[in-house]
């Protein structure tokens, strides 16, 4: 995980339309940028839908929400669409956010190792520099505290 204070890496990667983002075009902004295993699974699914509900709350403290997995598009706007999600979801197939964002891990799902994504989020100020970082987030209440933190 990223150290708070530091810079946040900057990225270009498609949404679930396929237009390109990058972090820079959120500046002047507090981006709740957050990371997940996998598009339609119950805990991911819950986060999502978490921050969906308090998006207009998020949005009223000057801040956006922006999710990046390594899903495809389409399986992004597949999950956009089936659960009316508001914000942005980024796919990183390649890992370069991924990787960047030091959330590329080695996880143990009973008994059986594996590399994957730690649920990971950050809140990244106006100039871009990380202010928070909260690994092994749990999904249920990760949306709520990341409110409170702005």
């Amino acid at each position: 995980m990223l150290e708070i204070g530091t810079k946040a890496p900057s990225f270009e990667l498609p949404d679930q339309n396929g237009d390109m983002h990058t972090l820079e075009e959120y500046r002047g902004k507090k981006v709740i940028l957050y990371f997940y295993p996998r598009d339609n699974t119950p805990g991911c699914t819950k986060q999502a839908c978490g921050f969906g509900e308090l998006y207009p709350q998020i949005m009223e403290k000057n801040a956006i929400v922006v999710g990046i997995s390594k899903d495809s598009v389409a399986s992004h706007k597949r999950f956009e669409e089936k659960y009316n999600l508001p914000f942005t979801i980024l796919a990183d197939p390649e890992l370069t956010a991924i990787q960047a964002y030091d959330v590329w891990k080695e996880k143990t799902n009973y008994g059986k190792t594996s590399m994957g994504v730690v649920r990971t989020t950050y809140l990244i100020d106006e100039e871009g520099t990380i202010v928070q970082a909260l690994g092994k987030v749990k999904t249920a209440t990760n949306p709520a505290e990341m409110l409170e933190k702005l």
